[in-house]
């Protein structure tokens, strides 16, 4: 969901120590940026970064790349960042298309979609981020073991995202249709803004890890 726009969001980023401002400069230079040969997790969708963040905080020997395209919603990361810094975590502002022009091949160990845009309209099918033309662009930049896991609360979109597995050539390692009900996926996660909200209301929230 868009937020309004802030303000001054932009002036933010551009001034941001924790913004990656020429993303495509990093490709093939992330152990570089971080300035170790740790693991690089990227969320795509970061939204106000509390997910990302939190990560970052448990897993310190693990690097973080938050994506988001909406600057009024990255600026609350930053904020947040401000108050909280994180070493192994930065932001980059950028449309998820660009993904394989910012990452090279093997460079990413895992990737997280939470509640992203469903896209509605038929017509929209390939922007949506667990269809099989983003599921190619994850399968450059991940290495050989690495995974994907998405979660969601509109049930139309993960069953999208199950049935783009195949053509795709991904497989299903673990899925639920009821995470908050489930002892084993919940085992270790970690709640966004929106699943903290969704499931407050007693929503049901969906999820798939998928590998190669």
């Amino acid at each position: 969901m868009r937020l309004r726009n802030i303000t001054g969001s932009r002036e933010a980023i551009a001034d941001s120590i924790y913004v990656i401002h020429e993303p495509r400069s990093c490709r093939g230079r992330w152990r570089e940026i971080f300035g170790n040969d740790h693991p690089v997790r990227v969320e795509i969708g970061m939204g106000k970064g509390r997910f990302i963040m939190d990560l970052a905080k448990m897993n310190p020997d693990i690097n973080y790349v938050g994506i988001e395209k909406y600057s009024s919603v990255l600026f609350r990361g930053i904020q947040k960042m401000e108050a909280d810094p994180l070493v192994n975590l930065f932001f980059i502002r950028m449309e998820a298309e660009e993904i394989t022009e910012v990452f090279g091949r093997g460079e990413v160990d895992r990737i997280y979609l939470n509640f992203s845009d469903p896209w509605p309209k038929d017509r929209h099918a390939k922007r949506r981020l667990p269809s099989r033309e983003f599921l190619r662009r994850y399968d450059e930049i991940l290495v050989r073991d690495g995974v994907i896991e998405f979660k969601t609360d509109n049930a139309d979109l993960f069953q999208f995202a199950l049935e783009e597995l195949e053509p795709a050539g991904w497989h299903l390692d673990q899925m639920t249709r009821d995470l908050h009900r489930d002892e084993e996926m919940m085992r270790g996660n970690v709640m966004t803004e929106y699943e903290e909200r969704f499931s407050s209301r007693g929503a049901p929230i969906y999820k798939y890890i998928i590998s190669r």
